[in-house]
C-alpha cells in the first residue's frame, strides 16, 4: 500500500484529531483506534485518506482524525464516497456511519453500491440503536427491544451480513470494537481489497443499549478464521450469515474477486477526472443538440 519509507514515518501521532464528544465507555472508541491503528500499518499518510460520513455519533468519527473529511446528510455518505472515488481513483476512500445512517435512511445506496462494487472502504458501527437521537429502535434491534418508539418490542431486524452477499458483495466481514487488534486487521484487508469492503462492526452503546453490551458480545463471538473457514464458499457465508444468537462470527464471511466499478469506467482510462484537461466544446456539441 506504501512505501517502506512512508511505512516507516506514519504514526498515530499523525492522525490525531479534535477533542471526542462521545459518552464515557463507548465503542466507537475502539474502532477510532482500530482505524488510526490500520491506516497507520498500512503506512498511509493522512492527504493520502478521505473519510465521508453520515450524521450520528458514528458520524462523529472523521473530525477526531486528521485526513480528509466530507460530512453528508442522513444516509447519504456512501453515494458521496462512491462520488469522490470516481473523481480521484488515487485516494484511499472510507466511508462510516451508523446503523441507521447505514441500514435505515442509507439502505438503498447501500444495496446498490454493493452491486456495482465501488472501490471504497465502508465501515458500519452496528450498536442496534440511534444513539445521537436518545434510543430508538434501529434497523438491527434485537427483535423485542423496548424503546421509546417500540414500547411492545421492535419488530423483526434486518440482518445487514446476509443482503450484503446476496447483494452481490465481493467484500463482506464484521469485527467488534472491544477487539482492537482483530477489527484494525478486518479495516487493513477491507482497504486492501480491490472493490467495496463492507465490514459491520459490532459496537456497544453504553448510555441506550443495555442488552446488547461488551460482556453480552464477548460470550458469544468467535472468529471464523480460527475454525479454518473458507470465506470464498458463498453457501457457507450464507449460513455464517445466519447465525445470530448464542454464537456470533466476527471475521471475514464473504470475498470473492471481480472488477471495480472504476476499473469499467472508461472516463477513467485517461487517469483521474482532475488531472484531465476539460474540452468546452464537448458542451457546444450536446447544446446543439437543442437548437
Amino acid at each position: 500500500m506504501a512505501t517502506p519509507a512512508a511505512l516507516a514515518t506514519v504514526t498515530i501521532a499523525d492522525y490525531a484529531g479534535g477533542e471526542t464528544a462521545w459518552c464515557p465507555g463507548c465503542g466507537n472508541f475502539g474502532i477510532l483506534n482500530a482505524l488510526k491503528k490500520a491506516l497507520v500499518g498500512l503506512g498511509l499518510p493522512p492527504h493520502q485518506v478521505l473519510m465521508v460520513s453520515g450524521i450520528g455519533q458514528a458520524g462523529k468519527l472523521p473530525h477526531y482524525t486528521r485526513c480528509h473529511l466530507l460530512n453528508e446528510l442522513h444516509g447519504r455518505d456512501v453515494p458521496a464516497a462512491c462520488a469522490a472515488k470516481i473523481a480521484n481513483p488515487e485516494l484511499v476512500v472510507i466511508a462510516e456511519g451508523g446503523d441507521g445512517d447505514g441500514y435505515g435512511e442509507g439502505g438503498n445506496h447501500f444495496v446498490h453500491a454493493l452491486r456495482r462494487n465501488h472501490d471504497i472502504t465502508y465501515l458500519v458501527h452496528d450498536n442496534q440503536v440511534y444513539g445521537l437521537t436518545k434510543g430508538q429502535a434501529s434497523p438491527t434491534s434485537d427483535q423485542g427491544f423496548i424503546t421509546r418508539t417500540t414500547p411492545h418490542g421492535a419488530y423483526l431486524p434486518i440482518n445487514p451480513i446476509a443482503l450484503a452477499i446476496a447483494g452481490e458483495a465481493t467484500f463482506v466481514a464484521r469485527s467488534f470494537s472491544g477487539d482492537i487488534d482483530h477489527l484494525s486487521k478486518m479495516i487493513m484487508a477491507g482497504i486492501q481489497h480491490k472493490g467495496l469492503a463492507f465490514i459491520d462492526i459490532l459496537q456497544p452503546c453504553v448510555s441506550f443499549n443495555r442488552v446488547n453490551t461488551f460482556a453480552w458480545y464477548r460470550e458469544r463471538i468467535y472468529k471464523v478464521e480460527e475454525d479454518g473457514y473458507d470465506p470464498t464458499n458463498k453457501t457457507a457465508a450464507f449460513e455464517k450469515a445466519l447465525e445470530w444468537g448464542a454464537r456470533i462470527p466476527i471475521g471475514i464471511i464473504y470475498r470473492k474477486e471481480r472488477p471495480s466499478f472504476e476499473e469499467q469506467l472508461p472516463v477513467l482510462k485517461g487517469g483521474p477526472l482532475y488531472r484531465q484537461r476539460i474540452d468546452p466544446m464537448q458542451a457546444a456539441k450536446l447544446l446543439e443538440e437543442f437548437l
